[in-house]
């Protein structure tokens, strides 16, 4: 322990600013002047105006006025409004707002109302399903500690009291106890400590507890160290391992280290994968629908003399062209996805397109602990110096846990000790416990890297026997051992760990009794005994949902901190190859990662499966390697440490239970940190983008088919082949109908593959299936001039505008229909709102011109004859459909890439 005497020496004064990327102390002579290698106890209560005996009560409140609470910054909620119009910046929704606003211009007034009211649904719904997501994420802010035991005074003169307070009111200067098990509430410098370590895992990725002293006068060696190896700082989101101690906050909230990481900066992201592919596909028909207008001008003036009294005819044909429910089908489907999730599996989607990226993720990267393995290791044998079983080992190794465990006053065994002591009681020899009698104990310390138990053995009277176990080097660098004894021994351990075993060695020695305490200095010239090895145990429903991952076409890559053995040792257990070729034998290093360029990166990252020893930087670089050469990643990730790789991926996953950066960092949360969830999640996104797919190909191939019909029929007939209102109310009734997509099953070839909006691919389609659609619409002349050759004036544009309108609305009604591609003949026989969808379309294209409507739209009753000659055509044009069909799912199966698999065929359980 030491002691620190209070001062009160006056100190300048700052404020700080949240989210900056590095934390600014509120006190600049702490966070300016002086280094922290040199910032001794002293030092710091001064320029903080403390005291070991803390603050005075007044003297908090008033800083907790100046500095704030003392709560992480989070993204501040988006007022609706605001978020409303920010949905106006998906490409599709901005045409069709323009669109809308030119039909308004040339008092196309009807047009412009059912547009306006499309683009309205669209930001209504978008808006709300994200206001949903931020009210769920928000509440799992609620699910961290919120208290702290703080030192205080109500007077000057009065004595330190200690009381728990909120987090939210600890301030700069505040005097904090911190014991075994407690979160580090705020960034401290260390008063007093005895025996202090902390986890700082969720800020280095560092998995082994730091040891943690007071700094009482400055140290040069610690000049060149990091903030997180100088051993008299903690931050928030560390965790107190073992030992207690008194620290003094030197900053909260924004301005510490653990807030960093809302640097907005580090938020920005690329283009996901949805935002390309809808991008890529809004551009292209964005060019088309520009250019429709102008040429529609230009041929009608040219061929017809035709003038701007085409104009609403020209907007009506580029508003034939727009996919108008896109927006809302999109945002409908990823909605409903999203809700089904949240309801069934506790699964929250934070941003609805990252919905549709989980559906096209084909790369998923993750640790290994907690994931493919569970956080708890078993022990796998107990062998000698001579590679030997020996359950005596084990016995030693058991005795020196237990007794650290009770003698230190540990909160709880850490997992290598605990797995040891499950071990033992279940060997036999192990014997009651209550036959050694603890005496003292030195308790695991990460400098060390070991732990010794003091114990007083039965029938041994005046003698103390020391069992020391811990790294295998450090362990060995204790024992009475020769050079050539100890490489041995060393090379034996090497070739353990290779093959994937994590290793404990122990050793022992008697020593006189003695009333005197125990020290570091009492750990030499021990005797080797042997080497304890574990493994990690595989998590239960890990083999099976990898082996479903694989069939779906996502490849799992492993990014762990973990030996580069023990990484392969748990793959090979899973069935998991860690190379290209099926074997397990090729482990990427993060070493052999700082050689590679970015280019050699993807080429690597691609090919190789588990990347072994990675810091948070590597594991972003991964990240960003595989998407660079094309692959749609998602990452997993609960910490601090995975910030980076979560804003790299397409889409960041973490688990409810993550820190609160990466739950606000995700895109996804998911309800417990299984792969069996981000399974059902993959389906959920594959569904729903299923789904908009088959809108995209059947909606706009018949679209193109009746824009071109459209168009060579202005140019061939002495009069306008539909009238703007004809039009209005034909894309009325198709988009109504449209609504069924976002409600439809998609079968189930299509949920077995990654869900990929690619434009070059739509655009095959849609050209094929468009030119085909056009050809049944250009038919339909031939039907109409058969059915009305004695039809002449008016009453035959009227009957030749039924007639197509008719046609129109029926071709594509089988469209939807047939065209409902990746389902069998029974799914498609199959009943559904997209059949229902249909069938009430074909009614409104029969019926429609018949009813007293039809004159006030401009359309005439049609004779008998044309319906028998449709139903021809028609006919013709399903089979036709069916096909084109058949072959472009031919083609697409067998062109298409080789499932990517990341089981090795027949690997044992």
């Amino acid at each position: 322990m030491s002691s620190v005497p209070e001062s009160s020496a006056a100190a300048g004064s700052g404020r700080t600013i949240p989210g900056t990327p590095a934390p600014v102390t509120p006190f600049p002579a702490v966070g300016t002047s002086v280094p922290e290698s040199m910032r001794t106890s002293l030092h710091v209560l001064r320029s903080l105006e403390s005291g070991p005996r803390g603050l005075v009560e007044a003297h908090a409140e008033e800083r907790l006025a100046r500095f704030g609470e003392n709560v992480l910054p989070s993204w501040r909620p988006v007022p609706w409004p605001r978020r409303f119009v920010r949905s106006l910046r998906d490409p599709f929704t901005s045409v069709l707002l323009c669109l809308g606003l030119v039909s308004a211009v040339v008092s196309a007034w009807g047009t412009a109302c059912v547009i306006l009211a499309l683009v309205a649904v669209s930001c209504l719904l978008r808006s709300t399903e994200e206001h949903r997501a931020h009210r769920s994420t928000a509440a799992l802010r609620e699910l961290v500690a919120t208290t702290a035991t703080v030192v205080r005074r109500t007077s000057t003169d009065a004595p330190s009291r200690e009381r728990d307070i909120p987090v939210a009111d600890l301030v700069p200067g505040d005097v904090i106890r911190l014991g075994p098990g407690d979160l580090v509430p705020a960034d401290v410098q260390v008063l007093r400590a005895g025996g202090l370590t902390v986890h700082q895992s969720a800020l280095t990725g560092e998995s082994a507890p730091v040891a943690k002293h007071p700094l009482d006068a400055p140290d040069p060696a610690l000049a060149g160290a990091g903030p997180f190896a100088q051993p008299q700082l903690c931050f928030q989101g560390s965790s107190v391992t073992s030992g207690s101690g008194t620290a003094v906050i030197t900053a909260t909230a924004g301005a510490t280290r653990f807030a960093a990481a809302h640097d907005g900066r580090a938020r920005q992201r690329g283009a996901s994968a949805f935002d390309r592919s809808v991008q890529g596909i809004s551009w292209t028909l964005i060019r088309f629908m520009l250019l429709t207008p102008p040429l529609v001008l230009m041929a009608n003036a040219t061929l017809r003399g035709r003038g701007l009294e085409t104009l609403p005819f020209a907007v009506a044909v580029a508003v034939g062209l727009t996919p108008e429910m896109l927006p809302v089908i999109v945002t409908t489907a990823l909605a409903r996805g999203a809700a089904r999730l949240a309801r069934t599996s506790g699964v929250i989607v934070k941003r609805l397109p990252a919905l549709h990226d989980l559906g096209a993720v084909d790369v998923l990267c993750l640790d290994k602990t907690g994931t493919l393995t569970e956080d708890r290791p078993v022990v796998e044998t107990a062998v000698d110096g001579s590679d030997l079983p020996d359950p005596g080992v084990l016995r030693w190794a058991a005795l020196s846990a237990l007794w650290t465990l009770q003698l230190a006053e540990l909160p709880a065994p850490d997992a290598l000790d605990e797995a040891v002591l499950d071990a033992a009681e279940e060997a036999e020899g192990w014997g009651p416990a209550a036959a050694y009698e603890g005496v003292a104990a030195l308790p695991f310390d990460p400098v060390r890297r070991v732990a010794t138990a003091v114990l007083r053995r039965p029938g041994r009277l005046g003698v103390h026997t020391l069992v020391t176990k811990g790294a295998v080097e450090a362990v060995l660098e204790r024992c009475a051992l020769d050079g050539e004894e100890r490489e041995r021994l060393l090379a034996l351990a090497a070739r353990k760990a290779e093959s994937g075993l994590r290793l404990l060695a122990v050793a022992r020695a008697d020593r006189p009794a003695r009333h005197g305490a125990y020290t570091p200095a009492d750990e030499r010239g021990l005797t080797f005994v042997g080497l304890v090895a574990l493994r990690d145990v595989p998590a239960p429903s890990a083999a099976g949902a990898l082996d479903v991952l694989a069939r779906r076409g996502v490849t799992v890559k492993v990014l762990t901190g973990d030996h580069p053995g023990t990484a392969a040792r748990a793959c090979e257990d899973l069935g998991l190859r860690t190379d290209a070729g099926g074997g397990f034998g090729e482990v990427v290093t993060a070493e052999l990662v700082d050689t590679l360029s970015d280019a050699e990166l993807a080429r690597v990252a691609d090919r190789a499966t588990v990347f072994a020893r990675c810091t948070p930087e590597h594991k972003a670089r991964i990240v960003s390697a595989l998407r660079a050469a094309g692959r749609t990643t998602g990452f997993l990730g609960d910490g601090v440490n995975d910030l980076p790789a979560l804003h790299a991926a397409d889409v960041g996953i973490c688990p409810r239970n993550a820190v609160d950066v990466a739950r606000e960092a995700a895109d996804v949360v998911l309800a417990e940190k299984d792969l069996t969830a981000i399974d059902r999640a993959v389906l959920a996104g594959r569904h729903s983008s299923g789904n908009i797919a088959t809108y995209l190909r059947i909606t706009l191939s018949s679209n193109l088919g009746n824009v071109i019909a459209m168009l060579t029929a202005g140019l061939m007939l002495p009069f306008l082949p539909m009238l703007p209102a004809q039009v209005l109310v034909q894309n009325l009734c198709f988009d109504a109908a449209q609504l069924a997509f976002a409600f439809d099953r998609p079968g189930a070839n299509a949920l077995r593959r990654p869900a990929v909006l690619r434009s070059r691919d739509f655009l095959r389609f849609i050209t094929g299936f468009g030119l085909l659609n056009a050809a049944a619409d250009l038919a339909t002349f031939g039907v109409l001039a058969l059915a009305l050759h004695n039809a002449a004036g008016t009453d035959g544009e009227a009957a030749f505008h039924a007639g197509w309108f008719t046609e129109n609305l029926l071709t594509q009604a089988l469209v939807m229909v047939l065209l409902r591609t990746g389902r069998s003949a029974a799914e498609r026989r199959a009943g559904g709102p997209l059949r229902a969808a249909a069938a009430g379309l074909a009614a409104v294209g029969v019926l429609l011109p018949l009813t007293p409507l039809g004159p006030l739209l401009g359309m005439s009753a049609l004779p008998l004859l044309y319906y028998l000659l449709l139903g021809s055509v028609l006919g013709l044009y399903a089979v036709g459909l069916t096909a084109a069909r058949r072959r472009y799912e031919r083609r697409r199966t067998t062109g298409a890439e080789p499932e990517r698999g990341v089981r090795k065929a027949g690997a044992k359980r």
